[in-house]
């Protein structure tokens, strides 16, 4: 068996393994980290021999640690990360370069549509009728998209709303909410196979499935990181944030929107923002959570968006797509039957 877990912002880490008894045999480590002294790989090796096939992470990482000295030092990865290419290699996880990557990038849509063909998609990825997919969003109007398990009226200024014609929809990822208006910012989502985070807990899959963001945002002049759990950071401030959800039939959603040219005073108008997440974040006022992709890149917001599209290209393959006739018949039901209702959007009030 065969695992491999590229550390986000670190090294590769590759572990070959065999199973005998139900339990780790022949364990082979390897990847492009430093670790020293030398002979700590094999002790490595030896530490995760004999492990039981259905360990979890916690218990590998134990006996990785109680095989090595107090000299040992491990840079660009660590046991956590030898952990988990040993989970993926046990639960035959997938890599990106296994699947056909498709790319959707369509005018702009309704909110409602959007978090309509977000479950629309997702379905039909886990269903095999659609490769894996990558969608860019366009915005055809301003909106407040509040996470699944949010109260409205605590995340949302129902006036403030109303006066500036921003429209409120409930999305069926969880998270925090967001602000969008046409142009201000840059929203993607992924429709995986589950089985490109096996091995993985969510907290790892969210840096797992970003890294490629960060490696492009890197080639565009930006110091950027992930910020545990699912905010993508640099030290300029706040770019955005991930949410994710797992679909029945193995497929794994999870979207980014990142911050382009955010009207930060509107924001505040339409968002309640406490001051619980404010300390969380470590800021003092809405207006300095985000910090816009423009300033940080000088680049126009449709030229970021091709550097995107270019870059998971070179790192994981590409192909054109958009969606079909029969997503988009589905998504406008859905509309109708689910994200446009009144019990919907305030089945938490």
């Amino acid at each position: 068996m065969h695992g491999e877990y590229k550390v986000p912002g670190g090294k590769l880490v590759v572990v070959d393994v065999d199973v005998e008894g139900g339990r780790l045999a022949g364990v082979r480590l390897s990847g492009d980290f430093f670790l020293e002294p030398d002979e700590a790989l094999e002790d490595v090796n030896r530490a995760l021999e004999g492990a039981e096939v259905g360990s979890d992470a916690e218990s590998l990482v134990r006996r990785i640690h109680s095989g090595l000295g107090p000299e040992v030092r491990m840079v660009g990865f660590s046991a956590e990360a030898v952990a988990v290419a040993v989970r993926r290699a046990v639960t035959r996880a997938s890599d990106w370069g296994e699947h056909d990557w498709r790319l959707v990038h369509d005018g702009p849509q309704s909110p409602l549509m959007h978090m309509a063909l977000d479950q629309v998609l997702a379905e039909e990825v886990a269903a095999g009728r659609r490769p894996p997919t990558l969608r860019f969003w366009e915005w055809a109007a301003p909106a407040v998209i509040i996470g699944s398990f949010q109260s409205v009226r605590n995340e949302v200024d129902a006036e403030g709303a109303r006066r500036l014609g921003v429209e409120v929809v409930r999305r069926i990822t969880g998270g925090g909410a967001m602000f969008v208006e046409p142009g201000n910012t840059v929203t993607y989502s992924l429709y995986a196979p589950v089985s490109l985070v096996a091995g993985m807990s969510m907290a790892e899959s969210y840096a797992f499935l970003d890294d490629w963001v960060l490696g492009v945002l890197r080639e565009l002049g930006l110091n950027v990181w992930y910020q545990p759990l699912n905010d993508i950071a640099s030290d300029a401030g706040k770019i955005g944030g991930a949410a994710q959800k797992r679909v029945s039939g193995g497929v794994v959603l999870h979207h980014v929107t990142m911050s382009y040219d955010i009207d930060a005073g509107k924001m505040a108008q339409v968002l309640r923002v406490g001051r619980e997440k404010l300390s969380d974040k470590g800021v003092a006022s809405a207006k300095k959570r985000v910090d816009p992709l423009r300033r940080q890149t000088g680049l126009a917001r449709e030229e970021v968006i091709a550097r995107l599209i270019a870059g998971f290209g070179q790192r994981h393959g590409l192909s054109g797509g958009a969606v079909t006739e029969a997503e988009r018949v589905r998504a406008r039901e859905l509309v109708a039957a689910k994200f446009g209702t009144a019990q919907w959007l305030g089945r938490v009030p």
